[in-house]
């Protein structure tokens, strides 16, 4: 694992991990992408510390991580987070096993990465606690559509913080005999025993930048194409001479340059 504030940091929105991957990388690419696609949060992707731990040395593990950056499935960058009341910049490198184009890494940095696609519905951890309720307690058990109409509230108790241990002891203990109406039970408790709202201190991401993978200069998500700045993307080639289309003759630009270097300013001119 990295010192606090640095490693690796997974990317949201991932679609499910499958054997085909990073089958459009290179074999050492995707070799280095599945392993660090497995590390949990935080672990330390240097390049010395993955060549402790891989059959590649620093130098290709370098090439490789600029190569996955191109991809799309890294960035280098820093976030700012408070804890306890202070502002700290800390470094990240941020990964994702689904590729993503700059338009998505822009959005992510501004704190509203969009979804890839849309995906099939899923049930909440609300919805199988209640569906499983009869598990525990046959008098309470309920159905599909009981389910979905108490849904919110038992949401409501996991956002104050309880468990489902909390939940289940609140719903199931001393019920009367017999119980004539599950959902109507039900209802009735999560309202009567609902908790407090919780204070749950933690460092919390308040300003996310990125920064170039070659020469680590932070700048706008805009210009950091390919997770380059300008000057390490190189020079932009030069538009062509002439009407849009047309097809320049070799050594036309070299004349030209000539011509122009032997011009003599009017004012240096001499008439005989």
């Amino acid at each position: 694992m990295a010192k606090p504030g640095y490693g690796k940091r997974s990317a949201p929105n991932e679609r499910p991990r499958t054997e085909r991957d990073f089958a459009h990388l290179l074999p050492r690419d995707a070799a280095v992408a599945a392993y660090i696609d497995r590390l949990p949060d935080g672990s330390d992707i240097s390049v010395k510390t993955l060549a402790k731990h891989l059959p590649y040395g620093q130098c290709a593990l370098s090439t490789t991580l600029n190569r996955l950056q191109a991809a799309g499935h890294l960035r280098r960058g820093s976030e700012c987070v408070v804890a306890d009341d202070v502002m700290l910049w800390v470094t990240r490198t941020f990964f994702s096993r689904t590729a993503r184009e700059d338009s998505w890494w822009n959005a992510y940095t501004r704190g509203d990465a969009p979804p890839d696609e849309p995906r099939r519905p899923t049930r909440s951890r609300a919805f199988i606690l209640l569906a499983a309720l009869g598990r525990t307690a046959p008098a309470l058990s309920l159905s599909a559509a009981d389910c979905v109409h108490l849904e919110p509230q038992v949401s409501e108790w996991f956002a104050r913080g309880a468990t489902e241990a909390e939940l289940l002891s609140a719903l199931t203990t001393g019920l009367p005999s017999p119980v004539h109406c599950a959902a109507r039970l039900v209802e009735r408790r999560l309202l009567d025993k609902l908790p407090p709202e919780r204070v749950l201190p933690g460092p919390r991401t308040v300003l996310r930048t990125l920064e170039c993978g070659e020469c680590g200069a932070p700048g706008r998500p805009e210009a950091l194409l390919g997770g380059l700045c300008r000057p390490c993307r190189g020079p932009s080639p030069e538009p062509p001479i002439g009407p849009p289309g047309a097809v320049q003759p070799p050594g036309v630009r070299e004349r030209m340059n000539a011509v122009r270097a032997g011009l003599v300013p009017r004012s240096e001119r001499t008439y005989r």
